[in-house]
């Protein structure tokens, strides 16, 4: 009988071969693209949380400031108790209680005078200047004490005051916190012992008397 012949054999095809495997390359990077473009958010999420702690470091650093008067001796007059003795009492006690609290190995007395009086106008203006110049030297208060008065009137007035403070020199150039206003003032370190310092002091914390040129006190302000 009739013998079947074997079936053809499978023929290579080059470009179904060529077809199946771009396929798959195709497919592959498909799932490239989509890992990489995931990665990246992870990535950037971490240094951006980082930067603000960096930040706040860095704006913290400069605010810290050291008291020159830290530094210093102690010595054994209180100052925050002489602010609240000189507060709550008048003047007939207090002044007094100054003289007999006060060190004078550890702490120092300055008359401070306004160099440009005839810039002065108005007696309010006049006063702001002081107040001024005390809130800019908040972060001396700690040891430091003052009286400045305004003398005279409107267009005819001056400003000066005595101030304590510890140590025996200029204080206001011992700390970029201090260095403000300053310089509008001639400063004159002061002999506790002599009787013209104890005038101006009980003047100048009792509210009294008058400026070199005879004006007569007008208005005062306490740095405490």
């Amino acid at each position: 009988g009739h013998v079947p012949l074997c079936a053809a054999p499978p023929v290579y095809d080059p470009k179904k071969y060529q077809d199946l495997a771009h396929g798959k390359k195709d497919g592959g990077k498909k799932d490239k693209k989509s890992e990489k473009k995931e990665q990246p958010k992870k990535e950037k999420k971490e240094p951006a949380a980082a930067e603000p702690d960096l930040l706040d470091e860095l704006d913290e650093k400069p605010k810290e400031s050291k008291d020159p008067f830290d530094a210093m001796p102690k010595g054994t007059f209180n100052m925050d108790d002489f602010k609240r003795f000189y507060s709550n009492e008048d003047e007939a006690k207090s002044i007094p209680y100054f003289w007999e609290k006060f060190d004078p190995e550890h702490y120092s007395i300055w008359y401070a005078e306004y160099k440009y009086p005839e810039e002065l106008a108005k007696v309010f203006m006049s006063c702001n200047l002081i107040t001024g110049m005390f809130q800019r030297l908040d972060k001396m208060r700690k040891q430091a004490f003052a009286s400045v008065c305004l003398f005279g009137e409107d267009n005819d007035s001056s400003i000066s005051g005595v101030w304590v403070w510890r140590g025996h020199e200029l204080a206001f150039p011992l700390s970029s916190d201090w260095q403000v206003d300053y310089e509008s003032y001639d400063w004159k370190k002061l002999d506790p012992a002599s009787p013209e310092t104890k005038k101006l002091v009980h003047d100048y914390f009792s509210w009294s008397g008058t400026d070199k040129q005879g004006r007569k006190f007008n208005q005062g302000k306490i740095f405490k």
